[in-house]
């Protein structure tokens, strides 16, 4: 694969003398450069195609949201078949795979710090089609060759999931009927009853059993909710939590979690700085019982009561401060849209000529500075309000961008591989696929530590029949029936039949550690977890070297 690359400046004897480290190095940049197009420009743009495509939430999900997740692993599986002709983007794809199910519900138990309570619906829908996806990669690619009509039936089990997607509440509805239990009601956030029970806010569990009735799905008007809980939620708080609702696909419910917890730990800052008599009582309250937050029940009914009665006192407080100043009022609000603006500055990318504040966002500025300037003069910014009708050229753009930065991944990581001697597949399942797959780990691990353990899970695996059907179907279906038709893939490595193997094993130990559980994801599911991500590691890894059985040839060296 090396000489399909252009020429390295460095000789091997250079690399193999220290200079590998700044392939490692380059490779890691690549990895965040990804992240930023990924998050801030790509996913903005298909949310923007999603809506003038009036397409209903879960097909968006199932499509176009998975596209921006999976972008990365995708462009390194095109770059396996057309240019390194290898196996780096299957090991990739296997790899992330591995990493999505194991690591990520291993992370969210160990760090999440409670309980999370999971709904068994999303999880068995995505975990048995994922299983049937791999069933069929596994029968395809045993005989160490893909055709035409093989790639073909990965890219049809796709578009059947999307259908199935579309009926998805239908679906679900007939799941619910037979199985009759009151605890899988919830496809949203946590277990209904806990929440009744303990949850003071009443506004989110409202919109929960409004999204989770399984009729055709309604709007739901951010107005009905701010009339019927006056003086509690502002405008962008109610919408917040609209859209942490079912209502709306994962990779959205995702983001306006994790803003939702910015704005609030914001609001707890604040409230400690500008009230000093209220601040002891706003601090008290537990994080996850939180009032504006919503998310997670506490641990006692008791515990239930007190909170109700601490945050009526504050929304009291509140009233009677609104009455006597509407002025003020207006002003803390303006204060309010300017941190909310200053948050979206956070959490979009840097722009290259406006200097941030602290001293650690000035570092990151200072380390994403090359980055964001190329970026900013070539991809606009489409979730500005003056860019917004410019969507179409920050899709094209950043595609052209993550293909690069793709390209480049993969040839800084062949590079590594070759003078480490170690066999690209290796590469594509432990350095490649943690790369790839680490800033949705993140992203997930906010969400978990709130209690929204499903769509933690539910993200993770949805994205990874996307990366099995799409990640490796389409650029097979291209290569076999539009640049060559009637050609066959090769796989060169045998030992990725096992690594497969392990992988529908990892689903099969996954769901059932879940069931055995009881539907909670906790530290002792993520340490069985995380072993288990260990376990298949080493035995890939093993393999790979022929340890087991013979799999690889000998990597050939230059002389």
């Amino acid at each position: 694969a090396l000489h399909e690359f252009p020429n390295d400046v460095f000789t091997n004897e250079d690399r193999r003398h220290g200079a590998v480290v700044l392939h490692v190095l380059c490779a890691m940049y690549m990895f965040y450069a990804l992240a930023i197009v990924c998050d801030d420009f790509f996913v903005p743009s298909l949310e923007k195609i999603c809506e003038r495509l009036h397409l209903s939430e879960d097909v968006a999900g199932a499509t176009f949201m998975a596209a921006g997740s999976s972008a990365p692993e995708l462009f390194t599986s095109v770059i396996g078949v057309f240019i390194t002709k290898g196996d780096v983007g299957v090991g990739t794809i296997v790899g992330s795979a591995v990493f999505n199910i194991l690591c990520i519900i291993g992370v969210c138990g160990l760090f999440a710090g409670q309980v999370v309570a999971l709904s068994s619906w999303s999880l068995l829908r995505d975990s048995i089609y994922y299983t049937l996806s791999v069933v069929a990669l596994i029968v395809f690619i045993y005989d160490e060759k893909v055709s035409w009509w093989e790639s073909l039936v990965l890219v049809l089990m796709y578009a059947i999931y999307i259908i199935i997607m579309k009926y998805n509440s239908t679906i679900h509805h007939c799941f619910e009927r037979k199985t009759k239990s009151a605890a899988n009601m919830v496809n949203g956030l946590a277990n209904n009853t806990e929440m009744d029970d303990n949850s003071n806010c009443d506004a989110t569990v409202v919109l929960l059993k409004k999204g989770n009735f399984h009729r055709k799905a309604s709007v739901i008007m951010v107005d009905e909710l701010l009339s019927a809980y006056p003086h509690q939620l502002s405008f962008s708080e109610a919408g917040l939590r609209i859209m942490i609702t079912s209502h709306f696909p994962p990779k959205t419910r995702l983001s306006m979690a994790s803003r939702m917890l910015i704005n609030e730990r914001q609001r707890l800052i604040n409230s400690r700085a500008y009230t000093n008599g209220e601040s002891e009582v706003a601090i008290k309250i537990p994080i996850k019982h939180v009032v504006e937050n919503g998310t997670g029940p506490s641990n006692s009914t008791e515990r239930g009561m007190n909170g109700t009665r601490r945050d009526e006192d504050m929304a009291e407080a509140g009233n009677e401060t609104e009455n006597e100043n509407e002025d003020n009022e207006n002003n803390e609000n303006d204060e309010e849209e300017e941190e909310e603006d200053d948050d979206d500055d956070h959490e979009g990318p840097y722009t290259p000529f406006d200097l941030p504040t602290g001293k650690t966002e000035i570092l990151k500025w200072l380390f994403t500075w090359p980055l964001s300037f190329v970026l900013y003069f070539t991809v606009p910014n489409c979730n500005k309000p003056h860019l917004e009708k410019w969507f179409m050229v920050t899709f094209a753009s950043s595609t052209l961008w993550i293909a690069a930065f793709s390209y480049m991944m993969v040839w800084m990581v062949t590079i590594i591989g070759y003078t480490l001697g170690i066999p690209d597949v290796i590469m594509g399942i432990t350095f490649l696929a943690a790369g790839t797959s680490v800033p949705d780990c993140m992203a997930s691990l906010i969400v978990a530590r709130q209690g929204m353990g499903d769509m933690a899970v539910s993200n993770s695996i949805g994205s990874n029949v996307f990366d099995i059907l799409i990640g490796l179907g389409l650029p097979w279906a291209l290569q076999t029936l539009a640049v060559n038709y009637g050609s066959y893939i090769r796989l060169n490595s045998r030992g990725l039949i096992y690594s497969v193997g392990l992988l529908l094993a990892s689903v099969f130990v996954t769901v059932f550690g879940v069931h055995m559980n009881k539907w909670k994801l906790d530290k002792k599911l993520g340490c069985v977890c995380l072993s288990l991500y260990g376990i298949f590691l080493c035995f890939s890894i093993m393999t790979e070297f022929n340890v087991f059985t013979f799999v690889n040839l000998p990597m050939c060296r230059d002389h």
